[in-house]
């Protein structure tokens, strides 16, 4: 798919099918989030593929907001290895996660994969109901799979603000 058509047409998809992610369509993705930019290039992210039935039912325990996908993958970032930006107010941790993730996004996309972007949730309590590491944050979930029948994209989806509303040339 051309990259203006990736970016015009994907949507956050609210209810999947019951058919599997292929294993070789998670790959592209994975790896299209491997290949992301980050600070330092420190690379801090963590993903963690999520399709078990017992990794699917704490998902559901931690947000209501899978929609039936059967695969979702947690982002998270080490805070031991950001970088912090002059002033020591802001690290690389989030920024890098969210670039990570949106690589990811548009991959599924481009791979005919329908997705949610997923951050109704406690980063706190999702970590501890998946036991990640004390030095790792969770960012966001992703849903990943396949739209069930009828699902498209709402009819907001096509309403974008004119650049003029949005950019300011100083």
């Amino acid at each position: 798919m051309e990259f203006q058509e990736v970016l015009k047409n994907r949507y956050s998809c609210k209810k999947f099918s019951d058919h599997p992610l292929e294993a070789e369509k998670l790959q592209q993705i994975l790896e299209a989030g491997r290949l992301a930019p980050t600070a330092k290039n420190n690379q801090e992210q963590h993903i963690y593929v999520l399709q078990s039935e017992e990794a699917l039912i704490k998902v559901d325990k931690v947000t209501p907001c899978r929609y039936n996908a059967p695969t979702v993958l947690l982002v998270a970032f080490d805070r031991n290895n950001t970088f912090t930006y002059p002033g020591g107010k802001y690290d690389s941790g989030v920024e890098d996660a969210t670039i990570v993730a949106t690589q990811m996004v548009l991959a599924a996309a481009d791979a005919g994969v329908d997705s949610c972007w997923l951050n109704f949730l406690d980063p706190d309590i999702t970590a501890q109901e998946f036991g990640l590491p004390e030095n790792e944050q969770v960012v966001l979930l992703l849903d990943l799979g396949y739209a069930a029948e009828g699902i498209g994209p709402t009819v907001k989806h096509a309403q974008r603000k004119d650049l003029s509303e949005t950019v300011t040339y100083l």
